[in-house]
């Protein structure tokens, strides 16, 4: 198994809720806030919630500030 998930195939590559906060870098209550509020996608394996870093990639682009050039 390699560390990049863009390598992974299938499930291999799905994060748990923990595993999505360390991806973002951020907690895992916030992570289950933006999921509930739709601004983060998951999938549903069963009971449990599963992020794509894929998806978890497009929202760190949506959350861009580009500088102001003076």
């Amino acid at each position: 198994m390699t560390d990049d998930p863009n390598n992974l195939t299938g499930s291999e590559r799905l994060l748990d809720l923990d595993g999505a906060a360390r991806y973002l870098n951020d907690s895992p209550r916030h992570v289950r806030s933006l999921w509930a509020r739709r601004e983060i996608a998951a999938i549903r394996v069963g009971r449990k919630v599963r992020f794509d870093p894929r998806d978890l990639d497009r929202y760190i682009e949506t959350q861009r500030v580009e500088a102001v050039r003076r």
